[in-house]
């Protein structure tokens, strides 16, 4: 079984599908859907539709320069047939399929290895210059920030009491400050049950 190459985007055409075209000087196209061929017959370049083989190759995008992809050329040398040969060149055309993948994956890593380190050299550069749009507005300068020093044992102690001491007292102005509010709305509820009180009295005086 024969595959062949598509003209314009160098995708595999088995046998019974494709388009076939034969020029004037007898020369052979053949094309793998009719797209490709509407392309060829408007004379559009291969190398500049990013969707095609050329263009890729061209750009740096896919695997060029290998030995694996010489075993692909045509050669039109007859050879007497031998079965021992048939099942060699089997074997080796297998073994050929997974070296050439496992090269072009290796090559694809390190191509894409190249970009994600200029794009995180970019966000880096961005962050640099744009750093007041990322800061908070209360957040202080890196000037203003003070470097910490040693502060002795004793230090620690008087702070932490010093600490505690202010933790406390707010502690107590808020349990005062809750008392004083409890103590207001009773005020306000008895007042509320007083005048309802007497303004029943007053209506069964009047009665």
């Amino acid at each position: 079984m024969r595959l062949e190459k598509c003209y314009f985007c160098s995708s595999t055409i088995y046998p019974g599908h494709g388009i076939v075209f034969v020029r004037n000087d007898c020369k052979i196209f053949r094309f793998c859907r009719s797209k490709c061929h509407r392309l060829f017959k408007r004379k559009r370049n291969p190398r500049k539709s990013k969707w095609t083989k050329a263009f890729r190759k061209a750009s740096g995008k896919e695997l060029t320069l290998d030995p694996s992809l010489e075993f692909e050329k045509r050669r039109n040398i007859p050879i007497k047939y031998d079965r021992q040969i048939w099942k060699n060149t089997v074997d080796a055309i297998k073994r050929i399929e997974d070296i050439k993948s496992k090269r072009e994956s290796r090559f694809i890593k390190e191509r894409l290895r190249v970009g994600i380190k200029k794009r995180k050299e970019l966000e880096l550069k961005d962050i640099d210059q744009n750093m007041s749009l990322i800061r908070a507005p209360v957040a202080r300068s890196s000037s203003d920030i003070m470097e910490f020093e040693e502060v002795p044992l004793s230090e620690n102690l008087e702070n932490s009491e010093v600490f505690e001491n202010t933790f406390e007292s707010i502690l107590s102005q808020s349990a005062a400050s809750s008392k004083k509010k409890s103590l207001a709305n009773r005020k306000r509820l008895s007042t509320r049950v007083s005048i309802k009180k007497i303004t029943e009295h007053v209506e069964l005086l009047e009665n």
